[in-house]
């Protein structure tokens, strides 16, 4: 069977599971079953490199805890290792052992874990997040039975894992009005990668992660350039880093991450915003910025006490982060609501300051509606490098001739004339630029960044009312004569 079909089976299941009402829950209970399965690859792994290393691996999880204790035992029949269906825990006795022996355990797993990096203290992360929403041991069975045919050793593996879980990522992004919060479309995140072009040792990070879908696509496209061992160990170990604050985000992250290929993913379950500006240490700043940090979210008071801008804003409390986090010469790609650009508050014009005089603002991408499923928001794309101020702002307007959606989402194709002008910052039907040298020290200046394309073409003269009135009644007219002429014929 394959994966797809072992997904939909699954699938299947959780939908007539009580404990499971959508697509959020669908994707969390398949989350952790196939993390436990992930991990015991794993584990076999890590045992057969120590052994033809003439070494012994001391695993993490205890025996009973393992997979094939209490998962799927395993029988063999005839030489052929099949599922032990007379010894599997079904019904009962499997969501006892679930709720009330396994989640406890592992869960126990971040307070005994040496430090935060270390897989033993994910395990105890996700299992304190976690909460088992399948009441029915049998269709608990049946779902660890279908699990047990998936296998994460080899790359096409990962690969075709990696695939399937985006898909219920999407699927689950486009479950509800805050789909973006959870998917960024992966053309888009592509395109930004590609623009700001993280190289191999740069330490890359998103500090509002979500499912991680930066990161990942970061690591794919760094991945396909590691040529050595060390370089690919750079790209597991010190290379990205993430934060999340909402915990099936946080789960989702890492699942993504881990199907994408990274073991052991660093990304910390904590409120960024949390955080005080002025306790960011150089030690603590990124090379590369990738993120999309959340749409009109509401944080309190004490939350905007860490930052010098005060605000109420979330995504510009998370620019005011960004800036910060960057080292001089690093590079960042953030998607933000295309108000950020002209609104008068304090805030938001004090923001642009910042950004404008701290940063080189180099590219402005402007996406159409429709781009993030259920948003409802027009978005753009910065572009910047710290070290030095803004001169020139090149904006590139993503002009589609068709309406984004569900069934019609963005395209790669659609974004490849950007990618292609941005690199000499050509001018277009699409894209200019504008010098705010002028702008920046005018002390009265709002920094007006809004979109407006000198080089559009000029749409159709609209009619004057009255005209239109004119020839509805005139065309109202020869209808009634036209109705008595065949009254009368």
């Amino acid at each position: 069977m394959n994966y797809e079909q072992i997904f939909k089976n699954i699938d299947d299941i959780l939908w007539k599971e009580s404990g499971c009402s959508n697509e959020l829950d669908y994707v969390e209970q398949t989350s952790w079953i196939l993390f436990l399965k992930y991990l015991d690859d794993l584990e076999d792994e890590r045992s057969d490199e120590m052994e033809l290393q003439g070494k012994e691996y001391t695993r993490i999880i205890k025996p009973e805890y393992r997979w094939n204790a209490w998962a799927c035992p395993k029988i063999n029949n005839g030489g052929k290792i099949e599922i032990d269906h007379k010894n599997a825990m079904t019904g009962d006795d499997l969501t006892d052992f679930v709720n009330l022996k396994l989640f406890p355990y592992l869960k126990n797993f971040k307070q005994t874990a040496a430090t935060p990096d270390t897989l033993e203290y994910k395990i105890g992360e996700i299992f304190s997040e976690l909460k088992n929403k399948i009441v029915s041991g049998y269709n608990m069975r049946e779902i660890l039975n279908y699990a047990d045919d998936l296998h994460f050793q080899t790359s096409t593996d990962k690969h075709e894992m990696s695939h399937l879980y985006e898909s219920k990522i999407h699927k689950m992004g486009n479950a509800g009005r805050n789909g973006g919060e959870y998917y960024t479309p992966r053309p888009l995140i592509r395109t930004i990668v590609k623009v700001v072009e993280p190289k191999i040792g740069d330490t890359i990070y998103d500090g509002a992660c979500g499912s991680a879908g930066f990161l990942c696509e970061a690591f794919a496209y760094l991945n396909e350039k590691a040529k050595t061992v060390e370089e690919k160990q750079i790209l597991q170990k010190s290379s990205f880093y993430g934060k999340e604050k909402k915990g099936l985000a946080y789960i989702i992250g890492i699942m993504n991450m881990i199907f994408h290929g990274v073991e052991a993913p660093n990304i910390m379950h904590t409120n960024t915003l949390a955080e005080n500006l002025a306790e960011i240490q150089q030690r603590d700043r990124k090379d590369v910025i990738l993120a999309n940090p959340p749409f009109g979210g509401k944080e309190r008071s004490e939350i905007q006490q860490n930052f010098p801008i005060k605000t109420g804003e979330t995504a510009y409390l998370f620019m005011e982060h960004f800036i910060k986090m960057l080292k001089a010469g690093g590079r960042a790609g953030v998607v933000i609501k295309n108000t950020f650009l002209s609104n008068t508050d304090n805030a938001s014009v004090a923001l642009r300051k910042q950004l404008l005089e701290e940063c080189n603002l180099h590219t402005i991408l402007d996406c159409p509606s429709g781009v993030f499923t259920g948003a409802g928001v027009k978005t753009v794309v910065l572009f910047f490098e710290k070290g030095k101020p803004t001169e020139k702002i090149w904006y590139y307007q993503l002009n589609l001739d068709r309406n984004l959606g569900k069934t019609n989402p963005l395209s790669e194709a659609d974004l490849a004339d950007f990618v292609a002008l941005q690199k000499t910052k050509s001018d277009s039907a699409n894209s200019w630029s504008l010098d705010v040298t002028e702008m920046l020290k005018d002390e009265k200046s709002t920094l007006d960044l809004s979109v407006k394309n000198p080089n559009a073409k000029p749409g159709p003269t609209l009619r004057d009312v009255s005209e239109i009135i004119a020839e509805m009644q005139t065309l109202n007219k020869q209808s009634d004569e036209l109705l008595k002429s065949l009254a009368s014929s």
